[in-house]
């Protein structure tokens, strides 16, 4: 199985996630060495908390010249390779950058980051991050430091060499390698549209096109009854606290797991296939820089996450860029205030129960999100005549209209 390529944190990397074929000789390697990357990030987060409380910096130097003394003494670290502990350090140092970062800023504390805890044998998911001297690609399968040989379920090929690798298990016990390239520009052919794009509950996209709409598929809803059933018997045999999970308890969980898992790649295959639907269609994208976090406080949470708007606006960014498509993202205030065609704005913000809106300076009556879509559009700039999706250019004085 394979994952299509998403833009990594990075910029001009993407990813591509296929699916491993484990040997039990592999697995009791890999979780050998998450051991000792699990050991060595508690041991950053103690060596980072007693700096902390002495008033010293524990920064990524000091915490790689500590490694190399953990290494020197603890033979059994030793004995396991120094790339994915060394990864551990630098993935560290970023999660408390950010924690940082994000006090600094005076973010709430919901919204914050948070810093760098202790990580549990039976509750973090095995993961090992490889750089390129970490791994290498021979006759088709994945090759990793200290002597793990893994086989790859290749579904397409790479584009390029891969720069890194991170390596997997999910909360089936699946194994996964995501490899890391350089991101490849695919140009599509030119159609000269431009389209607004609104993101609701309801429909979770609208836009100036009727044909592009994306209607809210409710796939966690159609799921919730086959969820609960799997709550239930997770309920029934949990465990006293202190006694080991029966065999059915164990089964259960899996069971939701993998029923979780369905509900979230199926609403990641409907966002890129219409993402990948509009950014064929259309050359230049105006898209609603929404944040669906404040719905989390609202009585649509439920309904908001079955919806997936942050990802699917990502997916609708990344296939755009990754296509040479123009996106530009436009600030969601007063969209839905604002008339799409004299850009009047109402004097009071309307409830959610109003579903049509009219404005009252040029008189125009429509839908409240397709006046919102086509807000977008405007104040991207995207106002291209005849386009789909826009109005046509107003003409200039001194010309017949």
């Amino acid at each position: 199985m394979t994952t299509p390529a998403r833009a990594d944190q990075e910029a001009g990397h993407s990813r591509y996630t296929f699916r491993l074929r484990v040997s039990s000789t592999a697995q009791r390697g890999l979780l050998a060495g998450w051991d000792r990357c699990r050991w060595v990030w508690n041991q950053c987060v103690a060596e980072s908390r007693a700096a902390y409380r002495a008033g010293e910096k524990c920064g990524p130097a000091r915490l790689d010249t500590m490694l190399t003394g953990w290494r020197a003494t603890e033979k059994w670290l030793q004995s396991g390779a120094s790339v994915p502990q060394q990864q551990t350090i630098r993935d560290f140092a970023k999660s408390r950058a950010k924690a940082q970062k994000d006090i600094k800023n005076r973010l709430p504390v919901k919204q914050r980051a948070g810093m760098p805890r202790f990580k549990k044998k039976a509750e973090a998911a095995p993961t090992l991050n490889y750089t390129r001297r970490g791994f290498r690609l021979r006759d088709r399968r994945l090759h990793l430091a200290g002597g793990i040989t893994l086989t790859v379920v290749w579904s397409r090929d790479l584009p390029d060499e891969p720069t890194s690798v991170r390596v997997y298990r999910d909360a089936l016990g699946h194994w996964y390698a995501s490899f890391v390239v350089p991101a490849q520009s695919d140009p599509l052919p030119a159609t000269g549209r431009a389209i607004g794009i609104d993101w609701g509950v309801k429909e979770i996209a609208t836009t100036t096109s009727d044909a592009h709409d994306l209607p809210h598929p409710q796939h966690g809803k159609k799921a919730q009854a086959r969820l609960a059933r799997y709550d239930r018997m997770m309920a029934r045999r949990k465990p006293p606290k202190g006694q080991k999970a029966s065999k059915g308890y164990r089964k259960a969980k899996r069971l939701r797991a993998r029923a979780h898992q369905k509900v979230a790649r199926q609403r990641q295959d409907t966002a890129r296939k219409w993402a990948k639907r509009v950014v064929r269609d259309h050359d230049a994208i105006a898209v609603e820089d929404f944040k669906p976090r404040f719905l989390a406080k609202s009585t649509m949470v439920r309904k908001a996450a079955d919806a997936a708007i942050g990802a699917t606006k990502q997916a609708l960014v990344e296939m755009g860029r990754k296509h040479g498509r123009d996106v530009r993202l436009v600030h969601p205030a007063y969209t839905t205030m604002d008339c799409g065609d004299c850009g009047a704005r109402a004097k009071h913000r309307l409830p959610l129960s109003e579903r049509i809106y009219t404005c009252t300076a040029c008189g125009v009556s429509r839908p409240r999100d397709k006046n919102s879509a086509q807000v977008v559009l405007v104040r991207a700039g995207l106002i291209p005549g005849g386009a789909e999706g826009a109005r046509p250019g107003r003409p200039q004085d001194g010309q017949a209209a």
